[in-house]
């Protein structure tokens, strides 16, 4: 059996990063490119976030959340779903992940 380091080893680098770098030196260079690699925004965290943040911070949730998402965020998009979109959604159909990655993974 090979061992743990030679496993890890053997796992190609991220595609999506290595394209992700590309564009950054690209960037860099003074190359004027749209970079459609990790979906990183060309804009700033709005104000209204970055203090909701915070005052998560200061309540104290700083632990993991449950792997579905949090409730009220589930409950919000389902909300959002229904009332937005034309279709209804429930708060159990709703699942929140950490990128694209996760979300097609978990279809």
């Amino acid at each position: 059996m090979r061992g743990l380091s030679e496993k890890i080893a053997a796992i190609a680098p991220s595609a999506t990063i290595e394209i992700s770098n590309a564009a950054k030196r690209m960037a860099q260079e003074g190359i004027d490119i749209i970079s459609l690699s990790i979906g990183e925004p060309d804009f700033d965290t709005p104000e209204h976030i970055k203090e909701a943040c915070i005052d998560a911070l200061r309540r104290g949730e700083t632990h993991y959340a449950p792997s579905t998402g949090i409730p009220a965020l589930t409950g919000a998009i389902a909300e959002k779903i229904t009332r937005e979109n034309g279709f209804s959604a429930r708060q159990g159909e709703v699942i929140v992940t950490c990128g694209a990655k996760d979300a097609i993974y978990e279809a």
